[in-house]
């Protein structure tokens, strides 16, 4: 996994992971960094170098990092980055 690029089967599978087992990180995301206070489902769509998309109920959020990932790798460490300094709701 370390140096495993970025594509659309590893996207589909980190995607798959969050929203099966850190739904909570999933909706953590789409309240503090999509500033949305209030929904019913937050779902993690696609992740590329550049972005995250949820779909939060119906519409479509996107949340850049703060820099382009270069691997998989760098896609956990970011992710698990961007949960840990997010305040307690």
């Amino acid at each position: 996994m370390n140096s495993e690029p970025i594509t659309q089967k590893s996207s589909a599978r980190i995607c798959n992971h969050m929203n099966e087992d850190h739904k909570d990180a999933v909706n953590a995301y789409a309240k503090y960094y999509g500033k949305i206070k209030t929904f019913k489902s937050a779902k993690m769509t696609s992740l590329s170098k550049e972005s995250i998309e949820l779909k939060v109920d119906d519409q479509t959020l996107e949340i850049k990092f703060d820099h382009i990932l270069q691997d998989c790798s760098d896609a956990h460490k970011t992710l698990v980055k961007m949960i840990k300094s997010i305040p307690p709701l």
